[in-house]
């Protein structure tokens, strides 16, 4: 591979791990509570929660450009410091957590919500408090659930374009990542490096779901 194919990945799966652990632990937060707690608004907050992986990725990176901007919320003119989220490898870690969060938190709740109940019930009983419920049963029994979430983030947010463009752009060595890679490649006409970054997607995506597949499909019963 050549150099700029290795910079993109290597840039890809740094900003991807970063993401990740960015949104784990909030994800798994957020799935626990909306998995076991009734309360008003819960609907809403998991469509807004949901909403990056049915709006247009380019929207979603719209909007985190104008939150980064200069006069925009978390901007230089507000702010007072400029957190430099724009144009850097930080702006590409912004919009890939924002559009793997959702696929976390929809995998995570699913996990939680096929554990029963009455295990974490039984624990409360026997002295355990809501902390170390979770942390002691709770967790252990949703491990490999949670471990597929991760793996579906981190390949989401490897795999990320529409987002990362429009606020980190597309500098080579700087913010060119995996995907925007394989654009400015075909663009520029290098059909084989194009091409190689494209297996390099294929492999991670194949090794990421047949991973998330083994670790949700239900143990047998021997």
């Amino acid at each position: 591979m050549s150099p700029d194919v290795v910079a993109a990945l290597e840039l890809s799966l740094r900003v991807a791990a970063v993401s990740i652990l960015v949104v784990g632990p909030p994800s798994i937060a957020l799935a626990y509570v909306m998995a076991r707690r009734a309360f008003p608004g819960r609907d809403l907050i998991a469509a807004l929660l949901g909403l990056p992986l049915v709006l247009p990725p380019t929207a979603i990176g719209l909007v985190l450009l104008r939150m980064f901007g200069a006069r925009g919320p978390l901007g230089r003119d507000t702010l007072g410091i400029d957190l430099g989220f724009l144009l850097t490898w930080k702006g590409a870690v912004a919009a890939c957590s924002v559009m793997a969060l959702p696929l976390v938190v929809r995998t995570a709740r699913v996990t939680f919500e096929g554990i029963d109940p009455r295990y974490e019930a039984m624990a409360r009983t026997l002295g355990h408090g809501a902390v170390a419920t979770f942390f002691r049963f709770t967790l252990p029994l949703a491990a490999r659930g949670l471990i597929a979430a991760t793996i579906l983030g981190f390949t989401r947010a490897v795999g990320e374009f529409g987002a990362t463009v429009m606020i980190a752009g597309n500098i080579p060595g700087r913010t060119r990542t995996l995907a925007s890679g394989i654009y400015a490649a075909q663009q520029a006409g290098r059909d084989g490096e194009a091409t190689v970054l494209v297996l390099v997607a294929i492999v991670v995506g194949l090794v990421a779901i047949f991973a998330s597949e083994r670790l949700t499909r239900p143990r047998e019963r021997v």
